[in-house]
C-alpha cells in the first residue's frame, strides 16, 4: 500500500487485489480511533431503531404474544450471521468486511454483488431515517418544513464523518449510551409493573399471555408473520465488523464486540417483547402506537409520548450516523480492489476517505428534494426499494464463510479466534432458513412489492457483475 505525495489530501492507492485463497488482510490507510467502548456501543446500539420502538407494533399485531417466538427465531439467525461474520472479520479484519471476504472467498464477482448491494442499502436507508427524524422535528417545530429537517441532518452529519473517525464513534457511543439506558429503564418499570411493585398497580400476572385466543392467538402462521415483520430490524449489526479496522487492535476487537453485542441484543429485544405483551393485552395495541409508549401510558409514565418520540428521534440519528460511516468504508474498500472509482480512495490527512463519505451522502441530500416534492410518500417508496436486500447480502456472507472456514482451517487455524457455532451444520441451516424466509415473502401481499424491487436492484448488480466478468477474461 502505498501513497501519492501529499497535498490537501492524500490518495491511497492499494496494492494488487488479494486472490481469493488469501486470508491475511492487507494493511489499511485509513486511521484508527475507535476504541473497544466505541466498538461495544456500536454492536449494542446499532440495531436498537425505529424498527423496534415503533415497528415492533405490527408484529404483535399478528402474532399477538407469540411476537416473543418470533423475534427469538429473527434474533437467532442474525446472531447466526454475526457470529459468521466475527469468525471472518477477526481473522481478516477490513473496511470492506464481508465484500472482502465474499471476494477472497467465491470471486470478484461476490465482492462486486455484496458490497454495491449494502452500500446501495445504506445510502437508502440512512435517507429513510433522516425522513423519519424530520417528520418527528416538525411535528415539534411545525413551521420549519420537513424537507429543511433533511438537509439540517444531512449537513450536521456529513461534517462529522468528514472529521475524524474518533468523531463518528463519539457520537455513536453517547447516541447508542441513551437508547441502551432507554431500553434498561423500560424493561425494569416493565417487571416493576408486571410484579404489582409500581404506586397503585396490581400484580399482572400471565393473563395476557393467555388470553385474548391464548399464546398464539393467529397460530404458528402469526409467528411467522411476525418474523417476517421483525427480522429486518436486526440489520445494522453488521457496521460493527466494518468499524473493527479502525480499531487499535482490530481481530481482538471484533471478537469481544460480537460476542457481547449478540446476546444482550436479544436480550433486549425478546425481554421488551415479553414485558409489553405480560403488561398490556396484545388487542390493546393501537396500529401505528408505539407498544413502549402504550406500556408507558398504562403504568402512568407522564408524557410517555413524548418520551418515546424522543428516544425514536435520536435512535433515527444514530442509525443514520452509523449508516453513512459503514457505507463509506465499504465504497472505499471497493474502490482499493478496483471495484469502484479510484477518485473515491482519496484520503485526509487524518485518514478519513472524504470522497468515499461524499458519495455515500449524496442520496442524502438528494432525499431533500423528494421530501420537498412527495413529503407523505417517499418515506415507503424508499423502504419498498431495499425491503429484502438485507436478506441476499446475509445469503453471500454464510456463503463466503463456507469457503473461508475451511481455507482457514488449512492454512492459519490460528487466525480463528473467534469461530463459528456447529460449524458447517448451523451455517447450512441459516441459509435454508433465509430462503424459506424468501418464499415466505413471495406469498404475503405485503412483504411481496419488497421483494420484488430487492430482486430487481440485486438482478441488476449480479448483472453488471457479470459483464465485468466477461470482459476481464475477455
Amino acid at each position: 500500500m502505498h501513497q501519492a505525495p501529499p497535498t490537501d489530501e492524500l490518495a491511497a492507492v492499494p496494492a494488487e487485489p488479494a486472490s481469493p485463497a488469501e486470508p491475511a488482510a492487507s494493511a489499511e490507510p485509513l486511521a484508527g480511533g475507535l476504541k473497544q467502548r466505541h466498538l461495544t456501543m456500536l454492536g449494542l446500539g446499532g440495531v436498537i431503531g425505529a424498527g423496534l420502538f415503533v415497528g415492533s407494533g405490527a408484529g404483535i399485531a399478528v402474532a399477538g404474544p407469540g411476537i416473543v417466538i418470533s423475534y427469538l427465531l429473527a434474533g437467532a439467525l442474525a446472531m447466526l450471521v454475526m457470529r459468521m461474520l466475527g469468525e471472518m472479520s477477526a481473522a481478516m479484519p477490513a473496511s470492506g468486511a464481508f465484500s472482502v471476504h465474499a471476494e477472497r472467498a467465491l470471486g470478484r464477482w461476490a465482492g462486486f454483488t455484496v458490497g454495491w448491494l449494502y452500500w446501495f442499502l445504506l445510502v437508502v436507508v440512512l435517507a429513510v431515517e433522516a425522513t423519519a427524524a424530520a417528520g418527528i422535528a416538525h411535528g415539534w417545530v411545525p413551521s420549519v418544513p420537513q424537507w429543511a429537517w433533511v438537509l439540517l441532518f444531512m449537513v450536521v452529519f456529513t461534517a462529522a464523518n468528514l472529521a475524524a473517525v474518533k468523531n463518528f464513534g463519539e457520537f455513536e457511543f453517547w447516541f447508542a449510551a441513551l437508547k441502551v439506558g432507554a431500553i434498561v429503564l423500560f424493561l425494569a418499570l416493565g417487571l416493576l409493573a408486571v410484579f404489582g411493585a409500581l404506586p397503585d398497580t396490581d400484580p399482572v400476572g400471565l393473563a395476557n399471555l393467555t388470553g385474548q385466543g391464548g399464546f398464539l392467538p393467529n397460530g404458528w402462521s402469526g409467528v411467522v408473520s411476525g418474523v417476517l415483520a421483525v427480522l429486518f430490524a436486526f440489520g445494522g449489526l453488521e457496521v460493527v465488523t466494518i468499524a473493527a479496522a479502525e480499531s487499535d487492535d482490530p481481530a481482538r476487537a471484533v471478537a469481544r464486540a460480537v460476542r457481547g453485542a449478540m446476546w444482550r441484543i436479544l436480550f433486549f429485544y425478546v425481554g421488551s417483547m415479553l414485558v409489553i405483551v405480560t403488561v398490556l393485552p396484545w388487542t390493546a395495541m393501537a396500529p401505528g402506537q408505539s407498544p413502549y409508549v402504550a406500556v408507558l401510558d398504562h403504568i402512568g409514565v407522564p408524557k410517555a409520548g413524548q418520551i418515546m418520540n424522543i428516544v425514536v428521534f435520536v435512535a433515527l440519528l444514530s442509525a443514520l450516523n452509523a449508516n453513512l460511516y459503514g457505507s463509506s468504508r465499504m465504497v472505499f474498500s471497493l474502490a482499493e480492489r478496483g471495484e469502484a472509482p479510484r477518485s473515491l480512495l482519496a484520503v485526509s490527512p487524518g485518514g478519513v476517505p472524504r470522497r468515499a463519505v461524499l458519495a455515500s451522502v449524496a442520496f442524502g441530500f438528494v432525499s431533500v428534494l423528494l421530501n420537498l416534492k412527495w413529503p407523505d410518500s417517499i418515506f415507503q417508496y424508499m423502504l419498498n426499494a431495499v425491503g429484502a436486500v438485507l436478506l441476499f447480502v446475509w445469503a453471500l456472507i454464510a456463503a463466503a464463510q463456507l469457503w473461508l472456514r475451511r481455507r482457514i482451517e488449512r492454512e492459519t487455524p490460528e487466525l480463528l479466534t473467534l469461530r463459528m457455532w456447529a460449524f458447517p451444520w448451523l451455517t447450512w441451516a441459516s441459509l435454508v432458513a433465509m430462503a424459506g424466509v424468501l418464499v415466505l415473502m413471495v406469498t404475503d401481499d405485503q412483504a411481496r412489492p419488497q421483494l420484488l424491487w430487492s430482486a430487481g436492484a440485486t438482478g441488476a448488480v449480479l448483472a453488471v457483475a457479470g459483464l465485468r466478468e466477461l470482459r476481464a477474461r475477455g
